[in-house]
């Protein structure tokens, strides 16, 4: 099975090309859904996200948006909620592995945002992806968002690794500045090429 890792700075177009792989048959494996659901009443990471920053949680699940300001300017903090939180993303993922190897997938996705900064063990991908934009792209697409301020943009770009050292890094770099349907022309180029166009069974 060939494993593809996805990564790019906020507000690149990561999720653009996630989808594309997505609607092409590509099973991805989506580091923040597995964040969410982490952190969602019942999940994994709850009760020692409790202990760890007291007040960030409330009926079971954690408050996103209290977590945030917990560890927003601080790395020793962040450094904490990180322990906690990578490793069952890992555990995660490996399970996601582990299911679509034995369904006989050819290629998978790994959408994970911090790809380069986790310092995860890049001998297990085939192909690093970067999706990247125009600095000036990026930053319109992220200040749209709600709730997103300059303040939390530098603080977000602060922890993450240059644009342009990611790409450097890059087997591929996913250009979405021109257009959506720019972006998900390159992925399927990309599919077609490596599968012949049928990615999900040998």
């Amino acid at each position: 099975m060939r494993i593809w890792g996805l990564t790019g700075s906020i507000g690149m177009g990561k999720s653009t090309a996630a989808g594309a792989f997505r609607r092409l048959g590509v099973p991805v494996f989506d580091a923040d859904a597995a964040v969410h659901a982490l952190q969602a009443k019942g999940g994994r990471a709850v009760r020692a996200i409790e202990r760890a920053f007291p007040g960030t949680v409330r009926d079971g699940a954690v408050l996103r948006e209290r977590l945030r300001a917990a560890v927003l300017g601080d790395p020793a903090a962040l450094r904490r909620l990180e322990a906690i939180m990578h490793p069952l993303v890992r555990d995660e993922q490996r399970r996601f592995l582990g299911r679509e190897r034995g369904r006989g997938t050819r290629l998978v996705v790994l959408d994970i945002p911090l790809l380069f900064e986790t310092r995860h063990d890049l001998s297990e991908f085939d192909r690093i992806l970067v999706v990247s934009a125009p600095a000036a792209v990026q930053r319109a697409r992220v200040l749209a968002r709600r709730g997103m301020t300059e303040e939390r943009l530098a603080a977000i770009r602060a922890r993450q690794m240059p644009d342009a050292e990611k790409r450097r890094r890059a087997d591929v770099v996913i250009r979405t500045g021109l257009s959506r349907r720019h972006a998900e022309a390159a992925v399927r180029r990309l599919v077609k090429t490596e599968t012949g166009g049928k990615p999900r069974h040998a």
